[in-house]
């Protein structure tokens, strides 16, 4: 299916959405305890049972609205199911917890395996989003693997040494400003080593 334009608000609604829904479900409930089939549940992993089904219709909806998705989306929200479905049956919210850990350490490790064989994976990925020189992504490519892995690193900080509370604010809003941050401070690394249009360069 032939990638397909879609509203760029549309598109970071379902983006984001099912991540502010999770952040608000948690808040509602997380003070609460609901007895289910004799078992008693969290609001945390009500939540958790709510964001799963939420994020794979998201998740669908966008494939069917732009006919694509990203190794990285899919890659997500595989591990979103695995790792939510883990925290609802074992009745144990330290499993979600771990799933941004291995999403990390996941994409950090492909990365780091693409350089030590002399390739930038990022650049077969973005490089008709973004036309740059082959030493621009290679630089880019070991930026990110290392951002990566460090917020891997944070993200256990985070949740075994603090509160449910503090994790899902962490989560919602700092994993997200983090990312928005190192790509926004790549701005010169981009402009460096851009490639010319050829129509530009020519006149």
């Amino acid at each position: 299916m032939a990638e397909q334009k879609v509203s760029p608000g549309l598109k970071l609604a379902l983006e984001i959405g099912p991540i502010i829904a999770f952040f608000v479900g948690y808040f509602l409930l997380k003070d609460r305890t609901f007895t289910i089939g004799g078992n008693e549940y969290s609001g945390f992993i009500l939540a958790t049972a709510a964001f799963v089904p939420l994020l794979a219709a998201t998740t669908f909806a966008l494939y069917r609205l732009t006919g694509h998705l990203s190794k990285m989306q899919i890659v997500t929200l595989v591990l979103v199911i695995v790792f939510g479905g883990l925290t609802v049956w074992l009745n144990d919210e330290r499993f979600f917890k771990m799933k941004p850990t291995m999403i990390y350490l996941l994409f950090g490790g492909a990365l780091g395996v693409g350089l030590l064989r002399g390739q930038s994976y990022l650049q077969l990925v973005l490089e008709d989003a973004m036309p740059m020189k082959h030493e621009g992504w290679m630089i880019l490519t070991r930026r990110l693997c290392a951002f990566f892995l460090a917020l891997a690193v944070l993200n256990e900080v985070i949740w075994r040494s603090m509160s449910t509370e503090a994790w899902v604010t962490f989560k919602t809003f700092g994993l997200t400003a983090a990312i928005f941050v190192f790509f926004m401070t790549q701005g010169r690394l981009l402009q460096t080593y851009a490639i010319e249009d050829e129509d530009t360069s020519s006149t």
